[in-house]
């Protein structure tokens, strides 16, 4: 047998030796058979002699183990990549387990990070990061990992650590990607702290800065949802438009997202940016999705309204090819039809009065029935919701198999006729369809809904209204929402529900309060007044009615919040109380010329100033009341009074007077039997 230690190359047929390298095809050379191959005196086995191998320090052969932990680097790598995140994480600890002094330990710290990150433990994030950037601080790795750690920073809520890290990816690291990575996390952090405008600038920042499609579809996606809740919706469409063209299969990761934001498209005739986000959606899922259908029809019948008939056409082809019996097919059919066979003259007026004219011909009949279907549909498409609503019984009475969407279109008329009601602020028109047909409206509604609601007590709407939206992120709204839930739970008389969100709202404008820059919300300390009143919490009344009085001053419109301190005043005969208050009470009244509170006010400020043996005060309080309107129960009182004061006073001829009218007044009554009796001494 030839020893192969040593190999022999024929070369009488080669004259050079070209090594070829390639990954799917063999490049320059046809796949034909050649007669002659290549002779090339190479040898892959690396323990074939004369090989020997690495030689130590005294020239003696070095073998080597198999290294596991490069093995298992690798595979870490191929898991992370397929976001197998646990089953990397499990490797990574194995790994660390058995090679502790492996050389890869800076990049499986690193992963640890990354994965971490990826399944929101962002606590393992912050303490393997330390470890990270303290060992490893020249590490190529450290822009990410800086990323990552101000990212993990503020999703826990430690802003000012997460402001730390981001300035340092900034400083330290702006050519990084990872520093746009930042501005996207950076923004994200002052979206959650309801700082969205300074958010808008790190977002558009991000996508103006980076060369990568993940963040700028990132960006972008944050962007469109920020204009979606705006008045600005053109703008949000400009940048979903972007993430359609360059990265479509980006919108499917906020699915439900990326639905309602279609949909917020369609509601305000923006069908095209609608039907764009829908067919990015279409693309990305399978036929199974719960959705598919839905935006499968959807897409077609905004199409349509795009005046795109080709690409409309195609859509609605392609629906009744995919589901020729599905839960939309009689819609489909009704939008095609629309689309190729109306006539010219055909218009609304003659359409509608044809179907009539069926309808009394064929009635009960399957050819009436469609009419009634067909005109229900009718009037959907051009908005004449009430119409529909006019005969919803004749809709609802039809075949619901042959005609499964007409409690659908019994709805949609109804959010359509709300709409239409609200955007006239007809709310006693609202509240009727709101209660009758238990729709619910996109949030965009929300606001006039709930001012409606408010408006005609419907305090069940406002709740729903409210427990809708107290929990939003940004600051300003939830303040917004919080003070209307304050004040809808005072009118169900829970009280102890509006003392409790009371403190939360307070929490949120401490710093207005302080700055006296927003003053919106100070209301809340009305309600609050007005709870412990309801509860008959006398203390807290006293403590709060402070600050009513630091929010607003000594206004006519707290005068009933002053008179019940007054009487706790008086239950305590606390002079002072009484006399602080009932000055404010007497000082409203004569700025404005209204003595609602009036004799009671006078009368128990009189007696606080005799207590103190303030006598001049005392007599000019209970001569005030000479010009109002009395009883002739509390003229007398009021005589006997004065007369009264004008005794301490030394001013007998003047109190023989006030005695004398106090007993012409009612000499009957309690005043004036004590007027008679003062006579005599």
């Amino acid at each position: 047998i030839k020893d192969s230690s040593v190999y022999q190359a024929d070369v009488k047929i080669s004259k050079h030796w070209m090594l070829i390298g390639y990954k799917d095809k063999l490049p320059y050379i046809n796949n034909k058979k050649m007669e002659k191959g290549l002779n090339l005196p190479f040898v892959m086995k690396r323990n074939s002699l004369p090989y020997v191998g690495g030689l130590d320090i005294k020239g003696n052969p070095v073998h080597l183990k198999k290294v596991q932990d490069v093995t298992d680097y690798l595979k870490i790598q191929k898991y992370y990549k397929e976001k197998k995140y646990t089953r990397c994480l499990g490797l990574i600890n194995d790994v660390l387990y058995y090679y502790p002094n492996s050389l890869f330990k800076a990049e499986l710290l690193f992963y640890q990070i990354r994965v971490y990150s990826r399944l929101n433990n962002f606590d393992k994030v912050v303490e393997l990061s330390k470890v990270y950037l303290q060992e490893y601080s020249s590490d190529k790795n450290v822009p990410e990992v800086l990323a990552l750690t101000a990212n993990a920073y503020s999703k826990t809520g430690f802003n000012m650590d997460a402001d730390y890290f981001f300035d340092r990816l900034f400083d330290e690291h702006l050519d990084s990607e990872y520093s746009k990575w930042g501005y996207i996390y950076k923004g994200e952090m002052l979206e959650e702290a309801g700082d969205s405008k300074k958010a808008i600038k790190f977002y558009k920042k991000a996508l103006k800065e980076t060369a990568d499609i993940e963040i700028a579809a990132t960006a972008a996606y944050k962007l469109a949802l920020y204009y979606s809740g705006t008045t600005n919706l053109n703008e949000s469409a400009r940048y979903i438009m972007k993430i359609v063209k360059a990265k479509p299969d980006f919108l499917k990761r906020e699915f439900q997202t990326s639905v309602e934001m279609a949909h917020t498209f369609a509601e305000n005739s923006d069908y095209k940016t609608a039907s764009a986000i829908a067919k990015a959606l279409i693309d990305e899922i399978k036929k199974n999705h719960d959705s598919y259908e839905r935006l499968l029809k959807d897409r077609a019948l905004w199409l349509i309204k795009t005046g795109n008939t080709k690409e409309a056409l195609s859509a609605l082809n392609r629906y009744l090819k995919e589901y020729p019996d599905g839960d939309f097919e009689e819609e489909i059919n009704v939008a095609k039809d629309s689309m190729f066979f109306t006539a010219s003259d055909d218009n609304l007026t003659q359409k509608l009065a044809n179907y009539n004219s069926l309808i009394v011909k064929y009635r009960d009949n399957k050819i009436g029935n469609k009419a009634i279907y067909k005109k229900a549909k009718l009037l959907l498409k051009n908005a004449m919701y009430g119409d529909v609503l006019g005969f919803k019984d004749s809709i609802l009475e039809l075949d619901s198999k042959k005609y499964s969407d007409t409690k659908n279109i019994i709805e949609d008329a109804a959010k359509g006729s709300m709409r239409e009601y609200l955007k006239q602020d007809a709310c006693s028109e609202v509240l009727s369809i709101s209660n009758e047909y238990n729709i619910t409206l996109s949030s965009k509604w929300d606001e006039k809904i709930y001012l409606c609601a408010e408006k005609g007590a419907d305090v069940i709407l406002a709740k729903k209204m409210i427990d809708k939206n107290i929990n939003v992120t940004n600051i300003q709204e939830r303040k917004k929402w919080l003070y209307r839930n304050i004040k809808i739970d005072f009118m169900m008389s829970k009280y102890k529900d509006v003392l409790s969100a009371s403190g939360d709202l307070i929490s949120f404008i401490e710093d207005d309060i302080k700055a006296k820059k927003n003053r919106k919300y100070l209301g809340v300390y009305r309600y609050i007044f007005d709870s412990y009143q309801r509860i008959s919490n006398s203390q807290k009344m006293l403590n709060s009615i402070n600050n009513i009085q630091d929010s607003f001053g000594v206004v006519y419109k707290d005068i009933e919040r002053y008179t019940a301190i007054l009487a706790i005043g008086s239950s305590l005969k606390d002079d002072i109380i009484i006399i602080k208050y009932g000055e404010d009470i007497v000082k409203l009244q004569t700025q404005t010329a209204t003595y609602t509170e009036s004799p009671y006010v006078e009368f128990t400020l009189y007696q606080a100033y005799i207590a103190k043996e303030d006598f001049e005060k005392g007599l000019k309080i209970i001569k005030s009341l000479d010009n109002r309107k009395l009883s002739k129960n509390q003229r007398s009182r009021q005589k006997y009074l004065l007369g009264s004061v004008y005794s301490k006073l030394w001013r007998d001829d003047e109190a023989k007077i006030a005695y004398q009218e106090a007993i012409d007044t009612d000499a009957k009554s309690a005043w004036g039997r004590l007027a008679k009796s003062a006579q005599g001494i």
